[in-house]
């Protein structure tokens, strides 16, 4: 028999419980961890400036239904022009064969839904389902361990190279009620293999919706993956997501993750070295402006010796944005020779809006080489006075350092075509932002009071 959920969480779950009895039993005890535990509150240190009464109140239940037809021009609006890539959709949550394009890939490499994975060879997922996110018992990562139901699966054979991207689009459209969706996807490197994922984040409409997404990525001896994660979610949207990720010796793991979109979002980072000599490399960049939350957690662990990690996110923040940004990074006893650095800096575009930030480093080794740091700032003064000095108008002279501010991060991306696109969404988001507020002359307000915690 189930147990209870925590109110308002309950009908995230769909009712149908299809899949071979493994994955029914691993549901069901996820569902058990679930009714054990007490629902994230302000209490806990990782939740303590980021309340979930405005998800709770949306009231979402899962999505039961085929997903929608989705209009050719429905998918093109969201299409980023000039990206050549292998592509994979998924509707609501649900894999979409008939707009993925997926006929070039090379031997070794096999790329498909989870739910028809399971149809065809159950087996073997049984072993690496839950195997990466192992022992964490966050919250909604259980719950979409509960609902697990479709998704995404790559495997790379060893030494396989996909020359060309692999694009994810998960794709809300259709909602007219309150829905939630919790696709899993799972991406798993063989020694030597070699992949770039791009894993998108959009949705059409003005209606609420939830997207609670799981990714767990194992990467073993060397192998090598770009993860460029953009979330663009609607306005009106709700995201969560939980990455998880284990690295073999001499693997390099490269994350970029942009936050531009929803109007709650929380996104939990794990990455774990289990072999020597590994790296990993983590940027971010989020803009949060009137009625948005973005909050970003990290947790990187030194399990082993000799590896290096690399933090670094940027965020601005207009009107009454608000973010939170959490960084931990663990050097565990015996990991000798590990080097660690992370960094968050941020914009205050205005008087209301407010980041806590809190990088954190935790050293149980010595011999070590750790650093970390936080700023949280304005335009400077005499930047805006030099443009200016120069005929440029206040708002586009603030429009330029912002975007020379964002653009250490946007740079790093692999394609043209997605820094262009990331580049003009935040162009826009600034425009939009300069009219909050704004001076006469379209610029911000100025932030004489940073609001700021640590």
């Amino acid at each position: 028999m189930n147990a209870p959920l925590a109110q308002g969480l309950e009908h995230w779950l769909p009712a149908p419980d299809a899949g071979p009895d493994w994955l029914k039993e691993r549901r069901q005890q996820a569902r058990a961890c679930l009714s054990a535990q007490a629902l994230p509150h302000s209490k806990q240190e990782a939740w303590r400036y980021t309340s979930l009464k405005g998800l709770l109140e949306q009231r979402f239940r899962a999505i039961d239904a085929p997903p929608s037809a989705v209009r050719p021009e429905d998918l093109a609006a969201v299409l980023i022009p000039g990206l050549d890539a292998h592509r994979v959709v998924l509707v609501n949550g649900r894999f979409a064969p008939e707009l993925s394009a997926l006929d070039e890939l090379p031997d070794g490499a096999r790329v498909g839904g989870l739910r028809d994975w399971l149809g065809r060879d159950p087996e073997s997922l049984r072993d690496r389902l839950d195997a990466v996110r192992g022992e964490s018992n966050a919250y909604f990562a259980l719950l979409n361990t509960a609902g697990l139901d479709d998704g995404l699966v790559v495997w790379l054979g060893a030494g396989v190279r996909l020359e060309r991207p692999l694009e994810l689009i998960q794709l809300s459209v259709g909602l007219d009620e309150p829905r939630v969706a919790q696709p899993r996807h799972l991406v798993q490197l063989e020694a030597g293999a070699q992949a770039t994922l791009i894993e998108r984040y959009v949705g059409l409409g003005a209606s609420p919706y939830c997207t609670n997404a799981v990714i767990e990525v194992a990467l073993g001896r060397a192998a090598r993956l770009r993860h460029e994660r953009l979330q663009m979610e609607g306005h009106n949207a709700f995201h969560l997501a939980g990455v998880y990720v284990v690295q073999d010796a001499d693997s390099h793991y490269a994350g970029l993750h942009i936050g531009l979109g929803a109007r709650w979002a929380r996104t939990e980072l794990n990455t774990r070295f289990r072999g020597e000599h590994a790296e990993a490399v983590l940027q971010g960049l989020y803009l949060a402006g009137d009625g948005q939350l973005l909050d970003y957690h990290l947790d990187i662990e030194h399990a082993v010796p000799h590896c290096r990690s690399a933090e670094g996110f940027k965020g601005l923040l207009i009107g009454q944005g608000r973010a939170v940004f959490d960084g931990r990074v663990l050097v565990a006893k015996g990991a000798q020779g590990s080097d660690a650095a992370m960094s968050n800096r941020n914009l205050i575009l205005s008087e209301q809006a407010e980041i806590d930030t809190k990088p954190q480093l935790e050293i149980q080794a010595d011999d070590v080489r750790c650093s970390h740091g936080t700023t949280v700032g304005q335009l400077e003064p005499e930047l805006l006075f030099y443009l200016r000095s120069r005929g440029i108008d206040a708002a586009q002279a603030q429009r330029m350092l912002c975007l020379g501010f964002a653009g250490e991060i946007i740079d790093q991306l692999g394609s043209e075509a997605v820094r262009g696109q990331v580049a003009a969404v935040i162009e826009q988001r600034l425009d939009e932002g300069s009219g909050s507020g704004a001076s006469d002359d379209g610029a911000f307000e100025p932030a004489p009071d940073v609001s700021r915690r640590t």
